[in-house]
């Protein structure tokens, strides 16, 4: 188990949404900045706000070519009320392996009840990692405005 840092390439993992679609990650995301989120469960109420941002961000971040994948370790039937409940529009995946998840990208696990602690992951379109964001509780997550400035940064500074 190791961090990510900026210019590692992202690990391949799937993930599987309520409408049974497997999403290769970072593949499906090629050619496109990317967002991976990972958050605690529907039961946490910073990754419920966490997820409504990254919506309600949705026209900036689809301006900008940036494409947002989330996944937990909640059931299918949980993850399906989260979606429908907060009209998520990005695939989010269900039932993570919280351990695989660590082994791949070091993101901290709490063991009972079992969950990955929030974690996000800005990718650019080669999958590498700009930015990688580690919380181990509650707090410190990505944000949508964040994401979208650090994008523009970037673009802006590769045109420069």
């Amino acid at each position: 188990m190791s961090l990510l840092h900026p210019g590692d390439t992202f690990p391949a993992l799937s993930l599987t949404t309520v409408d049974s679609v497997v999403h290769d990650v970072p593949a499906e995301l090629a050619g496109h900045y990317g967002v991976v989120l990972f958050y605690r469960g529907s039961w946490c109420p910073y990754c419920n706000a966490q997820l409504r941002a990254f919506q309600r961000a949705a026209d900036t971040l689809a301006e900008l070519d940036i494409k947002v994948v989330a996944l937990s370790v909640d059931d299918e039937v949980t993850t399906k009320e989260t979606v429908s409940k907060h009209k998520l529009a990005f695939p989010v995946g269900h039932s993570a392996d919280a351990h695989a998840l660590r082994e791949a990208t070091g993101a901290f696990v709490n063991e009972d009840p079992l969950y990955v602690q929030s974690t996000g992951f800005v990718l650019d379109p080669q999958g590498k990692v700009l930015v990688s964001v580690y919380s181990s509780g509650a707090i410190g997550r990505l944000v949508p405005e964040d994401v979208i400035g650090m994008v523009r940064y970037v673009r802006d500074h590769e045109a420069g």
